[in-house]
């Protein structure tokens, strides 16, 4: 598959019963859901669009997404997510709403160019090999004037001791090896990487989770977790 590690699909395929349970191993995700999407509904109108959720696992982003009324379509690249997404879907009640595909932005370019007012790419970008590729893919799925926003982490020494050695080996609230500090991303090379593809950046907030208390903030400092919104450039 296009721009896709083949070790990394294959971890969070043997996850992919685990996407709905609050307390086991994706308990960080659904504790940043919330405050995330409220932080996308502030920047942008989100009922009545057409949105993407790129790299959607199980649907937690997707599911959100769609309840404040978007029409969303959810590419991952596993297919075991896929499944747990599309039945969770059903059981909500979301699945008119909702649709789901195997692929990667740049297979699925093909498909829907252009298409999306609202793209959403969040935790992923550190997954994937060439992450100029994938924003590319992105950008060119986006409507003119339409909302992009990615969210990942820092490559900085504070990141890899919180989000790495405290996260994964200390508290182990990730799994071990859920990321890699070489795949890391710094703000100013996806800001370049959004230039690059057409993207003009809007905004870059710092996100700050506390695992004890299950608590998630945004603000000024990026060092370890960030989100960027950037929107297509119109013709």
């Amino acid at each position: 598959m296009t721009n896709a590690d083949e070790a990394e699909v294959a971890k969070f395929e043997a996850l992919a019963g685990k996407w709905w349970d609050p307390q086991g191993e994706f308990k960080p995700l659904h504790d940043i859901n919330g405050p995330r999407v409220e932080r996308i509904r502030a920047r942008c109108e989100v009922a009545g669009r057409a949105a993407l959720d790129v790299g959607c696992g199980g649907g937690l982003l997707t599911e959100a997404l769609a309840g404040l009324g978007a029409n969303v379509t959810g590419i991952d690249a596993g297919e075991a997510p896929l499944a747990v997404a599309r039945l969770h879907a059903a059981e909500q009640g979301l699945a008119d709403r909702i649709t789901y595909v195997q692929g990667t932005p740049e297979s699925f370019l093909a498909q829907a160019p252009g298409t999306f007012d609202l793209v959403t790419c969040l935790e992923t970008l550190e997954h994937v090999p060439d992450v100029a590729s994938a924003v590319r893919a992105l950008a060119e799925l986006t409507t003119p004037g339409g909302d992009v926003f990615l969210a990942t982490i820092n490559r900085t020494a504070k990141a890899f001791a919180l989000a790495i050695v405290g996260a994964e080996h200390l508290l182990r609230i990730l799994p071990k090896g859920t990321h890699r500090y070489e795949n890391l991303i710094r703000p100013a090379e996806l800001v370049r990487a959004c230039r690059d593809a057409g993207l003009v950046v809007e905004d870059i907030a710092g996100m700050s989770y506390n695992p004890l208390t299950r608590h998630c903030r945004f603000g000024s400092d990026v060092s370890v977790n960030y989100m960027l919104h950037a929107r297509r450039c119109a013709p």
